[in-house]
């Protein structure tokens, strides 16, 4: 094998866009290496099959050659995988990917968070529910960057979550009792913080404060940069009143 080279990595597309004349620019997740950059030479061209190969959400082993940050890919082989076939499933699998793209580290392995991701989008396949589905897949990211945290711990006092109080939110402390600079939410019920604790990511008071964490969260972790898969979701709710 040659120096930097790489043979049957398990990936994703990610995102894709043209790159010359006739080649593609294809930042990938990858199980060994990561998030990462390829030239899919000639991809772009009518004679190419590349092209409808290097689609997201599509199981890939790849092989590519290179020793610096933009490799150059040689092979592609598709797996079966899960179609996401639903409109809100379909824009919740580029949700995943825009998080990965802007946030995540290159060349950084996570191989929890790729078996995440993959479990992900076989449920997206399964359900047109999917607002649990992406909480967990957030907690799972925020996780792998450093910024986990439990529901039912009070991380100001060490002390766990009391159902008849009510606690705030840091992004750098997770749950909290006291109000300090870092707090983005407050007046979030012990109750319902216990409910998540538990996997209750079903009802009305549990969705609520989840989508409300993790918001801060991921926004937290994003710094400004913007994700146009929200804006997709927020086109396609409009859609829904107008019907």
């Amino acid at each position: 094998m040659r120096k930097g080279a790489q043979e049957q990595e398990p990936a994703y597309v990610i995102h894709r866009r043209p790159w010359r004349e006739t080649s593609l620019l294809v930042d990938l997740f990858t199980l060994n290496h990561g998030r990462l950059s390829v030239v899919a030479r000639g991809a772009s061209g009518s004679k190419s099959a590349l092209k409808a190969q290097l689609q997201p959400f599509q199981p890939l082993l790849l092989d590519w050659v290179g020793r610096g940050e933009l490799k150059t890919l040689t092979q592609v082989d598709v797996r079966d995988g899960p179609a996401l076939r639903r409109t809100v499933s379909l824009y919740s699998g580029l949700y995943l990917n825009e998080l990965v793209q802007r946030v995540l580290p290159q060349a950084d392995p996570h191989p929890t968070l790729f078996a995440a991701y993959i479990e992900t989008l076989a449920l997206l396949a399964e359900t047109s529910d999917v607002e649990p589905v992406l909480r967990k897949f957030e907690q799972a990211f925020a996780a792998a960057l450093g910024y986990d945290f439990a529901w039912d711990l009070a991380t100001d006092t060490d002390q766990p979550v009391c159902a008849t109080q009510t606690y705030c939110y840091d992004p750098e402390q997770g749950i909290v009792t006291a109000v300090s600079v870092g707090v983005r939410l407050r007046n979030l019920p012990g109750h319902t913080l216990l409910a998540l604790a538990g996997g209750d990511f079903e009802t009305i008071a549990s969705r609520r404060v989840a989508k409300r964490v993790m918001r801060v969260l991921t926004d937290y972790l994003l710094q400004g940069r913007p994700l146009n898969s929200r804006n997709l979701f927020t086109h396609q709710r409009g859609e829904r009143h107008e019907s």
